[in-house]
């Protein structure tokens, strides 16, 4: 038998990365892209002029493309669903009877 090469892919189980953004802020930004094009259309189909059109365009897209990136680098992969995650933790935890605890069974 003839010797074998095999390149080892050492990508598997790696989030998808394109141009810096990770993970799911490419969809982010996808789908903001597509909001500015339905946008630039509706004002288009409005009658602003073009020039107006395409410079708010032009501005949101950069605020967009910013943010985006500012984001996917602050929080990373998994950081902001565990940001989100942290904010719906209560703080505090009130109980204003001591029913709960009377009513404990023992072990």
């Amino acid at each position: 038998m003839s010797n074998s090469v095999y390149q080892i892919n050492k990508g598997i189980n790696k989030s998808i990365e394109f141009k810096g953004l990770r993970a799911q802020y490419i969809w982010y930004l996808g789908a903001g892209i597509i909001a500015l094009l339905i946008l630039f259309a509706i004002m288009y189909v409005i009658g602003l002029p073009s020039f107006i059109c395409i410079g708010i365009i032009v501005i949101a897209g950069t605020s967009l493309i910013f943010k985006i990136y500012g984001m996917s680098n602050k929080y990373g992969e998994h950081g902001m669903m565990k940001a989100m995650a942290r904010s719906s933790i209560p703080k505090v935890v009130k109980n204003n009877s001591r029913k709960v605890f009377t009513q404990l069974k023992s072990i």
